[in-house]
């Protein structure tokens, strides 16, 4: 699993239009990475409106934004255009990603285990370096934008 302090490869993977996103994209700038699990599911739904909500100001601040799930190219496209959504999401359906930075785990719902995306986002550097992970216990969905600013605020 990818560690604070540690450096992110530059290639992240395919976005939604089939383009290669990479960190030197947002050379310059700081990137909230956030991965979740499922497109148009409530709380991934509340997690990406709230970072729309707040993207302006995360712009602001000089952050950019990329999401990240195990789901289609087609998929995120409807997800974006659903909810207008102006940020990149990236189609790791190869889980290539996911497992890089130790996202993809044993996750278990009424008693059925099954492998699947941890809620995870992590903010990079302009350098390049992971500065902060917040864990999916600590990620509030509807307000993750607001937590975002605030955890920024301290920095």
């Amino acid at each position: 699993m990818m560690q604070i302090g540690d450096k992110v490869p530059d290639v992240l993977g395919i976005d939604q239009d089939g383009h290669e996103v990479r960190l030197s994209d947002y050379a310059g700038r700081g990137l909230i990475l956030y991965f979740y699990p499922k497109d148009n599911t409530s709380g991934c739904t509340a997690e990406a409106c709230s970072l729309r909500d707040h993207y302006a100001t995360l712009l602001d601040k000089g952050l950019d934004v990329v999401g990240v799930s195990v789901d289609s190219a087609k998929s995120h496209q409807n997800f974006i255009a659903k909810h207008t959504l102006p940020f990149r999401l990236i189609a790791d359906t190869d889980k290539q990603l996911v497992e890089a930075f130790g996202v993809w785990a044993e996750k278990s719902m009424y008693g059925r285990k099954y492998m699947g995306t941890l809620r995870t986002t992590f903010i990079i550097s302009p350098e390049g370096v992971i500065t902060h992970i917040i864990g999916p216990k600590q990620i509030k969905t509807k307000t993750h934008g607001e937590q975002l600013l605030a955890l920024t605020e301290q920095a």
